[in-house]
């Protein structure tokens, strides 16, 4: 492709780019492929003859938009935003033109005192202290009278400074990093013949529960212990949860070297609390105190959001992606630290092909893992330009107003419920009397398969809710009333149906339950006529009366047992007072007299009444007459089977026995 081809297809481009930004919102927000589609659209070969641009071109539609997720699209409200507008793409179409690698200033003097430069900038704009900045504000003014030719005096700069890093993610590690080293490094004075596997063993770093993954993942890499700490009920980290099990892991023979916090975290936008975790670690001196603002560090360019950074003073390096919320295309992450130095150190490595004899320069190379870099200041010097202060805080400023508009939305229906404290362009909703989770997932599940909304989960207190962010550069109010719309519409219809599976389940066992009832009732009312008959019949059941009644089918031959069995109780009727002795075989049929046998006898009197509820009547019990001399007869042998009473021995006397005891 010549220059005049690359001008007529680059106004092409630009048309195209413009006809896709602007007819984003009739696309569908989420594809609606499955893994492994474009295996079978695009050849697994690279192509040997060159290709026409138009072809190219055309492909990009028909072939790859049909799998893109348009971040940009008015209705995507997952994740944080992620920076874009005109004049950041403008910059990244120079940059790549340009073409630098600026790893280091000899490599590309502007491409490195470029981001020293926007660094600071956007350091005074969000209010850092001056200890993050490469110009202090003597050094500022000493350059504007040098530019206005006052003077010619020699500038300092300061120890702190900023860097551009592709992610919060790498900003958190080198910190790490960084933190590691000057611990190992004190550790070393102090124990010079340990070695060093066996200190970095000692190491603990700490973060919040609410933290990014990328802390974890850092600690893994950097091989260093992390613990990670519960919020109170706000998600916030305290001071004093950090300084207790900072004691603790002291006491233990460990080391703490490392504190990540946060300031808008992913889960729910919550803020850690900075100045009581700053005078925690000011008490330990190998802590390095970072505090990651990835999402939110953006907004503080709003002076009303600054009071969520109080204690910012006490940490040692800050960042914030200006490609998420300050219209900066990915990837151009912002790292400040206090003491460059501290920073450098860990990561220099410094070969004859790429030093320099220009001293006191910053190479960028050794401020982070990569050596080759981008021109990544350029888009950032063009948004900063392009907008100015003033628009960027209006745009942020119109996000958290939608956000609060979206709020207020939800809190005006009572079966959602918002569970975070919204103070960003972020709101946490969920449906109320869900214990399981169950419709709040199938709501975000069918909302997103809709492709009308895209939105993502998390977890609040435990409980599973559905994040809506304000992403799109110009999103209107109409574009949250439209989303509050798709989002309610699909809640009554999950609501609905999972009644209606609700209402099939309880007939179902309504219906299993009915049976089991009737099975219970059968056999109860089987049980119950069994022991009816068992009572009212006694020439089934009482032996005697069986072997004496006439015409009995029974056999006549008993056992001996049978023939002992002697009911001695005699019954009479509640309803009349007269007394009827009955013979020795009660009508009462054997179960029950074998049951009652005894029962009474230990009954002082002859007449014990018994109470049966089920049949309104009362029976008479006689119970036995027992002799003295019976009685007596009975005490004699409880003596002698009492331990307490033991037997006497039996013996033979002797003569001389008998003799002394005349």
């Amino acid at each position: 492709m010549d220059t005049e081809q690359f001008r007529k297809h680059g106004k092409e481009m630009v048309d195209y780019i413009c006809e896709y930004l602007e007819t984003i919102k009739q696309r569908r927000v989420t594809p609606t492929v499955n893994p492994g589609w474009l295996k079978n659209q695009i050849p697994l070969e690279a192509p040997v003859h060159p290709e026409a641009f138009d072809a190219i071109m055309k492909d990009v539609e028909n072939i790859i938009m049909p799998g893109v997720t348009h971040w940009q699209h008015p209705r995507f409200h997952a994740y944080f935003p992620s920076g874009n507008s005109f004049p950041s793409i403008l910059a990244d179409m120079l940059s790549d033109a340009i073409a630098c690698i600026g790893f280091s200033w000899a490599a590309s003097p502007s491409c490195t005192e470029l981001e020293t430069i926007v660094l600071d900038w956007l350091g005074k704009a969000i209010g850092l202290p001056e200890e993050f900045l490469t110009f202090s504000e003597e050094a500022s003014k000493t350059i504007n009278s040098a530019r206005q030719g006052d003077s010619e005096t020699e500038i300092h700069n300061g120890k702190g400074g900023g860097v551009l890093q592709g992610s919060a993610s790498e900003c958190i590690f080198v910190c790490m990093l960084a933190a590691r080293a000057q611990a190992i490094k004190r550790l070393r004075k102090l124990h010079p013949f340990i070695e060093e596997g066996v200190l970095l063993s000692k190491l603990m770093a700490y973060c919040s529960k609410e933290s990014h993954s990328c802390v974890e993942k850092g600690a893994m890499m950097a091989f260093v212990k992390l613990r990670i700490l519960e919020p109170d009920e706000n998600n916030s980290l305290r001071g004093a949860t950090l300084r207790q099990v900072m004691e603790q892991d002291e006491a233990m023979g460990l080391i703490p070297f490392f504190v990540s916090t946060t300031l808008g975290t992913t889960s729910c936008c919550s803020f850690d609390n900075i100045p009581e975790i700053g005078l925690v670690c000011q008490q330990f001196e190998t802590v390095w105190l970072h505090v990651d603002a990835a999402y939110a560090g953006s907004a503080f360019i709003c002076p009303e959001f600054r009071s969520l950074m109080n204690g910012i003073q006490y940490a040692d390096s800050f960042n914030l992606n200006t490609n998420k919320w300050l219209l900066t295309n990915f990837d151009c992450s912002c790292l400040w630290v206090k003491d460059r130095f501290k920073l450098t150190c860990a990561l220099v490595v410094d070969p004859l092909y790429l030093q320099h004899g220009y001293a006191g320069a910053v190479d960028y190379r050794h401020w982070g893992i990569p050596l080759s870099r981008r021109f990544r200041s350029l888009k950032l010097w063009f948004v900063l330009r392009t907008y100015g202060i003033s628009g960027l805080q209006k745009y942020i400023r119109h996000h958290c107003q939608l956000a609060k508009r979206f709020e207020r939305l939800v809190k005006s229906d009572n079966k959602f419920e918002v569970l975070n404290d919204v103070k960003m362009g972020l709101v946490c909703f969920r449906l109320k009397d869900d214990p399981t989770n169950k419709l709040n997932k199938k709501l975000l599940e069918t909302i997103n398969e809709s492709g009308k909304l895209h939105m993502v989960p998390s977890l609040v207190h435990d409980k599973y809710v559905i994040r809506f962010c304000v992403v799109a550069e110009h999103a209107t109010e109409d574009d949250i009333d439209y989303a509050w719309k798709i989002i309610k519409e699909t809640a009554v219809t999950v609501v609905y149906n999972e009644q209606e599976l609700t209402e099939k389940r309880e007939e179902q066992v309504d219906e299993v339950f009915e049976l089991s009832e009737r099975k219970k009732k059968d056999d109860l009312a089987y049980r119950r006529s069994f022991f009816v008959r068992m009572v009212s019949d006694p020439k089934i059941y009482n032996p005697i009366i069986a072997r004496s009644s006439p015409g009995s089918r029974r056999h006549t031959h008993l056992s001996s047992m049978d023939d002992d069995i002697h009911d001695p109780l005699s019954i009479a009727t509640s309803d009349t007072e007269d007394t009827m002795t009955q013979p020795a075989s009660s009508w009462i049929s054997w179960p029950l007299a074998f049951l009652f046998q005894g029962v009474f006898d230990d009954k002082e009197g002859n007449d014990v009444p018994v109470r049966f509820r089920h049949l309104a009547t009362k029976m008479h019990f006689k119970s036995k007459s027992k002799s003295p001399e019976h009685l007596a007869t009975e005490e004699n042998k409880s003596r002698r089977n009492s331990p307490v009473f033991p037997r006497k021995s039996s013996y033979v006397k002797t003569d001389n026995e008998s003799n002394m005891q005349k």
